[in-house]
């Protein structure tokens, strides 16, 4: 994996976290109540829209969430907290224009963006569980305070699970990486592995699982190889073979970056070439492509 041009850390955006805040209380969107800090929902258009929130489920009555998580509620239906005002038995605190305290969980995605982007993002990562509060929460105090929409796609991934069970370090069904590379597997094919899925789905290891993936991955490299064979030095390409793979490629992964299904093109595309009627060029022209493919996927060559 590409290493981030940012690595931050929530605490290393304290002004940012209070630059937020305090033009959130001066846009009336968010308010003091007993020394910590609200966001009122109600009062940005559009809350709710990426997790789909039923809206007239909210209460009448103002209910606040002073917690920064509830176990076992995925949503609170209220105003959310974004700065903890100081109690004297705190030793985690930041003494700041809006006085002591800290920074909610809330608001500290927002303040690590605010950070390093003035800009829409192209796109929005997390896991499926933050549909419930999180990202609408992250988005709402974003867009509160810039002009512009937070990203332009929103993606959720869904969960790893072990021979059908979520992993958690309780159930001990963890594995790591380190022990299926002792077991053999290559770097590249527990990637493969792991992408070869739609991200949207639940993905389940299991030894049967790994072993039938790491096979499609090994007889696809096998292909390439044998076309890979067929090129002589300084032969010119030809791009036709090569642009309809690409064209294939793409159209698969621009429907919601279905990875499953642009492996499975190439694969069956790769399949039906007559390898020993293949022209020099074509050959090199089909390697070039794919170079281009393993780019995104890094599992080829």
């Amino acid at each position: 994996m590409k290493i981030p041009d940012y690595l931050p850390k929530a605490s290393d955006a304290i002004d940012q976290a209070v630059e937020i805040i305090s033009r959130l209380l001066d846009l009336k969107v968010a308010y003091w109540n007993r020394g910590n800090v609200y966001f009122e929902p109600l009062k940005f258009p559009g809350f709710g829209e990426i997790y789909g929130l039923d809206m007239t489920r909210w209460p009448s009555k103002k209910r606040r969430f002073h917690r920064d998580t509830y176990p076992g509620m995925r949503w609170n239906l209220g105003d959310f907290i974004l700065w903890h005002g100081y109690k004297k038995a705190d030793t985690v605190y930041w003494d700041t224009s809006i006085g002591k305290g800290r920074p909610s969980w809330n608001i500290q995605d927002p303040s690590m963006i605010f950070k390093h982007f003035n800009e829409t993002l192209s796109i929005y990562c997390g896991g499926f569980d933050n549909l419930f509060r999180h990202h609408d929460y992250t988005r709402a105090i974003l867009e509160s305070v810039w002009t512009y929409p937070m990203a332009r796609y929103w993606l959720h991934c869904q969960h790893l699970y072990i021979n059908g069970q979520k992993m958690s370090k309780s159930k001990g069904n963890i594995s790591y990486i380190d022990t299926l590379l002792k077991q053999g597997y290559e770097i590249q094919e527990i990637r493969f592995f792991l992408i070869y899925c739609h991200y949207r789905q639940k993905l389940n290891y299991s030894d049967e699982n790994m072993r039938s993936v790491v096979e499609k991955l090994k007889k696809f490299k096998r292909i390439v190889r044998t076309i890979e064979k067929k090129i002589a030095q300084r032969t010119n390409p030809d791009t036709r073979v090569a642009q309809r793979l690409q064209q294939g490629f793409e159209e698969k992964m621009d429907n919601d970056l279905d990875v499953r299904a642009a492996f499975n093109e190439l694969y069956e595309a790769l399949s039906t070439i007559n390898v020993t009627t293949l022209g020099l060029s074509e050959a090199s022209g089909i390697m070039h492509a794919l170079r281009e493919i393993d780019g995104v996927l890094k599992v080829i060559f």
